[in-house]
């Protein structure tokens, strides 16, 4: 369905409530290593970004590989409005796409959460997850387009370079949007996939599904960028980082020349 229209003051109180709960996010989480594990070290060429919300990884990502041209995806409107802002100031560096990705080509609907959007998913949130972040119990259902990565990737009107890296934070949709990006994620050199262990959405992919479907295309875990711990010291979800095993070679070479 689409979104219902809303005044003036309830827009200024979504964006200032997403705003704050970024700045906590922020605040919760420790800034990555520069080094990311050793993905610092990677010719990576192109970034594809699925999840780009507002740009948060773009601006960041940027800084570490500034010679990649990074494809941002995001599927909500009023994100994508800040994502777009970003990418007209630097055309040479960054393109977004207003899009959903999965495992099919099809209208779907997402659920936009009004008052932190970065939580919004394809997926039912849990009670646990309106429990431990009651933010994100405001919600409005959404129909949008979802399509498949390598659809998406085959209709660029030119082909990305080799040596990519992808990063993926789509709220317990990652297994969907793998199975349907097998071809891009085969050509890919690594990724950092954000894997929630609590059972925060409904039907969510689980770590060792995510894990089997990275091994069979040829990936390595390789750590974790970060990770969100539970009151009780329990890992809540992380970022996860995957290397294809032929770069963890290419790694352990320019470590020996350094």
């Amino acid at each position: 369905m689409p979104p219902l229209p809303r005044s003036l003051s309830e827009k200024l109180l979504y964006r200032m409530s997403n705003q704050l709960f970024n700045l906590v996010g922020k605040l919760l989480v420790k800034e990555w290593d520069k080094r990311l594990l050793g993905l610092h070290q990677l010719p990576i060429k192109s970034i594809i970004d699925i999840g780009a919300n507002e740009g948060q990884f773009a601006r960041r990502i940027t800084k570490i590989f500034p010679q990649a041209h990074i494809y941002a995806f995001e599927p909500l409107a009023i994100p994508y409005q800040q994502l777009a802002q970003f990418a007209n100031k630097h055309p040479k560096k960054v393109t977004a796409f207003n899009q959903a990705l999965g495992d099919s080509i099809q209208p779907i609907e997402i659920y936009s959460h009004l008052y932190f959007n970065p939580s919004s998913s394809i997926l039912k949130t849990t009670q646990l997850c309106e429990t431990v972040y009651p933010m994100v119990k405001k919600q409005e259902a959404i129909q949008i387009e979802q399509t498949t990565l390598d659809r998406a990737i085959a209709n660029f009107s030119t082909s990305l370079e080799d040596k990519i890296l992808i990063k993926l934070d789509v709220q317990g949709y990652e297994n969907r949007v793998i199975k349907g990006g097998m071809e891009t994620f085969q050509k890919s050199v690594a990724c950092i996939v954000e894997i929630s262990l609590d059972q925060l959405y409904e039907g969510q992919a689980q770590f060792r599904e995510i894990f089997h479907q990275l091994d069979h295309l040829g990936y390595s875990y390789a750590g974790n960028l970060d990770q969100v711990l539970g009151k009780d010291g329990h890992v809540r979800y992380f970022n996860a980082v995957f290397i294809k095993e032929q770069f963890l070679n290419f790694r352990e070479i320019l470590n020996h020349a350094c």
